[in-house]
Parts: structure tokens; C-alpha cells; sequence
């Protein structure tokens, strides 16, 4: 193991919750605001997934106001508190792009995974 593996190894978090493209998640990040620090919610829909190891990271989206807001998450970032998964979605693509041309409630639209 060269010295890049077991530093990355170190910056590794543990996954919490399992989540995949076209869940609806909240994800609960740590803002600065002066000396204060509070918890703040962004809750969207999963659009994709990239990378890997210590770079991975995840796109979510949300219609905020009638405008899409997209923000990109790192996986093992240690600004993200928790990330809560609302409903699962079934999706047949890797990367939710086409959602971007869509307006209002269609714009998230993905059908509900079955439960099992």
C-alpha cells in the first residue's frame, strides 16, 4: 500500500444510510455562520453519482421558488451530518440529466421503487 491509499483510507467515512439515483434524500450539512454552527437541510432529488473512493460524490436537485437548485455533495465530506433517504426511486439511467429541461412537478418525477 503506497502512502496515497492509506492517507485516502484515513478520509474515509462510513456510509450511514445506502442511497442510489432517483431517491428523494435529505442531507443534513453543517453551515459557519461567524463562530455559530448550525445544521442545515437541502432536500432534493438524487440526479447522479460520481467518482469514486475519496472522491465520490452526488448531485441533488430541487425546485426551489419555480428555479431548479442543484448542489454537488462530497461523499466523505465531514460538513455532511447525515443524509436521510425519503423515498426510493426506480430509475433506469446512471444520470438523471433530462429532469433539467422539465418544469414543475414534473421536473422530479420518478417512479416510487417497490417495496419489498
Amino acid at each position: 500500500m503506497n502512502i496515497i491509499d492509506k492517507i485516502e483510507s484515513e478520509q474515509l467515512k462510513e456510509a450511514p444510510v445506502d442511497f442510489n439515483v432517483g431517491d428523494s434524500v435529505k442531507v443534513h450539512t453543517l453551515v459557519r455562520e461567524g463562530n455559530k454552527e448550525r445544521v442545515q437541510i437541502f432536500a432534493g432529488l438524487i440526479i447522479g453519482m460520481s467518482g469514486g473512493s475519496v472522491n465520490q460524490s452526488f448531485t441533488v436537485r430541487k425546485i426551489s421558488y419555480g428555479e431548479g437548485v442543484e448542489r454537488v455533495f462530497a461523499f466523505h465530506s465531514p460538513r455532511i451530518e447525515k443524509v436521510e433517504v425519503v423515498s426510493r426511486g426506480k430509475v433506469r439511467r446512471a444520470k438523471l440529466n433530462y429532469l433539467r429541461e422539465r418544469v414543475g412537478k414534473r421536473a422530479l418525477l420518478v417512479k416510487p421503487a417497490d417495496k419489498k
